[in-house]
């Protein structure tokens, strides 16, 4: 049995040793698309800051971990897919032949259509390859605009502020990290990053990017007429799963690749995983493309399960969660956190200290909750959405006080075992 895995990213990586841990007589072939090991982006903040050398983002450390498991790491990109012959054509036009495929080509970050936007100077991070032009190309006191506020914008944004930059951030939209806070949450967060020097600009878009000066190479300009100099850019405005090379496959793409409850997709003995997949959620049992770490490792071992076994083993769904860490205060959010229709929330909020909860219920049910500056509720909050528990009369109390939400989980963990009984 041969199995392929294409694209070394985290579920591709962990797809490929969990093959191997539960086949240990087939053979196992990871296609790196990038002339560098597989390495985690999220780890690449840490190398720009200076935490890590570029081998620090590797997976894996020990620079024979793949041989040593039987598993063929080959470079190489794919073009297309024929799942009738069940084969991938590479660029440069060399074939592979597979058993059983995994799709775990992630993503690729985006760039919107502005004059100007693929100058010198301008860069994604969403590479190690982007990484080191940022490196390159930056030291403390250095004019740099961050194109974006989302969350991988903010993840960027703790970096560069480390690193000492003089940094100006443009968002379109009217509050920071819009897809896991409310108004009031993101604009705390705006405010805490201008507590911390840096210029954040939102409900701006840049209109163009141009040549400046010999001491500014780039001049910035925003629809609102104003003109920022800067010595980089840099690209946080959006990414989109790796898709394309699979035209004319077969294979069936969404927003992602669309795939089954046990991650197969609409080709036979063709699978999916990671950002490039659309998987379940555990909140709305709805499929779509959830792009964190966690959930990639979680899609690479299932997929793999199944590949192996058969279709034994359903994904359960994975929780919607984003934990966020910009220039030291920390966000969160979980599950339908803007809430549900016809539902109840419980709010608290302190702007001058930068602290926020707001829970969101449907009938005693908590499900969605975000939180600033209020760590100690994390896993509860987590914990109370994955299981669904029935609050009962504690809902009505976490209206009021949304801060004794520990008390809750602890109330309806008891309640639990008492069901259950000895």
């Amino acid at each position: 049995m041969h199995y392929v895995i294409i694209g070394a990213g985290p579920a591709g990586v962990n797809a490929a040793e969990h093959l191997r841990k539960f086949d240990p007589s087939g053979q196992v072939t990871l296609l790196v698309a990038e002339d560098v090991p597989p390495y985690s982006r999220m780890a690449l903040p840490y190398y720009l800051v200076g935490n890590i050398a570029a081998e620090g983002t590797y997976l894996r450390k020990n620079e024979n971990h793949f041989e040593s498991l039987g598993i063929t790491v080959k470079q190489g990109r794919a073009s297309s897919v024929d799942t009738q012959s069940k084969s991938i054509t590479l660029l440069g036009g060399e074939t592979l032949s597979y058993d059983k495929l995994l799709v775990a080509t992630g993503a690729t970050a985006t760039r919107p259509p502005i004059p100007g936007i693929d100058s010198e100077g301008v860069h994604n991070c969403w590479s190690l390859r982007d990484a080191h032009k940022i490196v390159a190309g930056t030291e403390a006191g250095s004019k740099v605009i961050l194109m974006g506020a989302g969350f991988i914008g903010c993840i960027i944004l703790e970096a560069l502020a480390a690193r000492g930059v003089d940094l100006t951030v443009i968002e379109m939209e009217n509050r920071m990290v819009s897809r896991m806070t409310n108004e009031v949450m993101g604009t705390m967060i705006k405010d805490w990053c201008v507590s911390k020097g840096i210029k954040v600009l939102t409900s701006t878009k840049v209109s163009e990017i141009a040549e400046g000066t010999a001491e500014d190479p780039l001049s910035v300009k925003t629809e609102g007429g104003e003109t920022l100099p800067a010595d980089v850019v840099i690209c946080a405005t959006g990414v989109r799963s790796n898709t394309a090379f699979l035209d004319g496959s077969g294979i069936e793409v969404d927003m992602g690749i669309v795939v089954d409850d046990f991650m197969q997709t609409s080709a036979a003995d063709v699978y999916a995983a990671g950002d490039v997949a659309q998987g379940r959620d555990l909140s709305t049992g709805e499929y779509y493309v959830q792009a964190i770490q966690p959930t990639a490792v979680e899609h690479g071992k299932l997929a793999a399960q199944n590949m192996v076994h058969g279709h034994k083993t359903p994904h359960p769904g994975n929780v919607n969660m984003n934990v966020l860490d910009t220039v030291g205060l920390i966000s969160t959010s979980f599950g339908m956190w803007m809430g549900v229709e016809g539902g109840e929330e419980g709010e608290m909020s302190d702007v001058e200290n930068f602290k926020y909860l707001n829970l969101q219920f449907k009938d005693d049910v908590l499900v969605g909750a975000s939180s600033l500056g209020m760590t100690q509720h994390v896993g509860v909050m987590r914990g109370l959405i994955q299981t669904g528990a029935h609050l009962g009369e504690w809902k009505d109390k976490l209206l009021k006080e949304p801060n004794r939400i520990s008390e809750a989980y602890l109330a309806s963990a008891q309640q639990q075992h008492v069901n259950l009984g000895p």
